[in-house]
């Protein structure tokens, strides 16, 4: 009998253990697992050690709140202008919300791959097979805000969208190709030619500074020249005035009339006799032999600027001829 009733208390030891292996729950930390009570939905159970009711909750769905990466598969989509082009993508999102994820739709990842494929197609087929490699980021932006709008009710955020390739046909690839190969051509050329022109823009300025500048060098040579003469004039003149003032001061003092009229009947006899040399036909003044009146002319001049009267008679010695 004790035997039995050791053999029943084991059962029920491990029936017991057996019950709390199948009711206890420890849920992961970034996940959600949601309780069914007798079919019907009773709470989420966050991260950490949970009991459930034997035999009437159970753990219905098991969600990872972590942030999600569906690969895209490759579509044909056209665009446009018409052009058939391979699109793939990748999609990150994310649940919010278990319950709506569980009871909201039957498998939320299917269904957003769907709808992104259906919203790219849309987005392509708005624009030409030219902008699509350019405007990635507008057409990214788009399908994010298109999935967001359908996916807010089953509880998953849409993060991010991302195309990785365009794959246009192989003969328009190679047009493209050829297109791009002209486009850089022509810029080619198009540089070249602006380079050329601002070469000879910049040659044309340098000789317009260099007329400029050798303009003005000749201006300052100019002025600096006159200036030079002007100086030179009146070094000359001052001297002149200068030597004019000694004269006068010279005659003014005793023998100097004498000593001028020496000097002028001098200088008469040596220009006469230049003059005779000079040519052979001479014209001669009937006074050519008055030397005497010529130096009395020139004395009475000089007597005339010093403001003394003329002298009465010629001077005894005169030279002569």
């Amino acid at each position: 009998m004790e035997i039995s009733l050791g053999y029943g208390a084991i059962a029920i030891a491990v029936i017991v253990v057996i019950m709390l292996a199948k009711t206890a729950t420890v849920v992961p930390q970034q996940s959600a697992f949601v309780v069914e009570y007798l079919g019907k939905y009773s709470r989420t159970l966050q991260a950490g050690f949970h009991i459930l009711i034997p035999f009437v909750e159970r753990i219905a769905y098991r969600h990872s709140l972590k942030e999600l990466a569906i690969d895209i598969a490759e579509q044909i989509c056209i665009t446009r202008d018409n052009v058939q082009v391979g699109v793939d993508a990748v999609l990150y999102m994310q649940v919010l919300d278990p319950h709506l994820a569980s009871y909201g739709i039957t498998n939320y990842g299917f269904a957003i791959s769907q709808l992104a494929q259906t919203t790219l197609r849309s987005e392509i087929g708005k624009i030409e097979l030219d902008r699509t490699f350019e405007a990635r980021g507008v057409i990214n932006a788009n399908v994010v805000g298109e999935l967001d709008k359908a996916s807010a009710a089953w509880g998953v955020k849409v993060l991010r969208y991302e195309i990785k390739n365009i794959t246009p046909p192989k003969d328009v690839l190679s047009a493209m190709e050829k297109q791009m190969r002209a486009e850089r051509e022509k810029r080619a050329v198009v540089l070249t030619s602006e380079g050329e022109r601002d070469a000879k823009i910049n040659s044309a300025e340098g000789d317009k500074q260099r007329v400029i500048k050798q303009s003005e060098a000749n201006k300052q040579q100019q002025i600096n020249e006159a200036e030079g003469q002007a100086q030179a004039i009146l070094a000359v003149a001052t001297a002149t005035a200068e030597g004019l003032r000694q004269v006068g001061i010279a005659l003014s003092d005793r023998g100097g009339i004498e000593a001028m009229q020496l000097r002028i009947g001098e200088e008469y006899v040596k220009q006469f006799g230049k003059l005779a040399q000079s040519g052979t036909t001479l014209v001669v003044p009937a006074n050519l032999t008055d030397l005497a009146s010529v130096v009395t002319m020139a004395t009475s001049i000089a007597r005339k600027q010093l403001g003394s009267p003329p002298a009465a008679n010629p001077p005894a010695s005169t030279p002569r001829a």
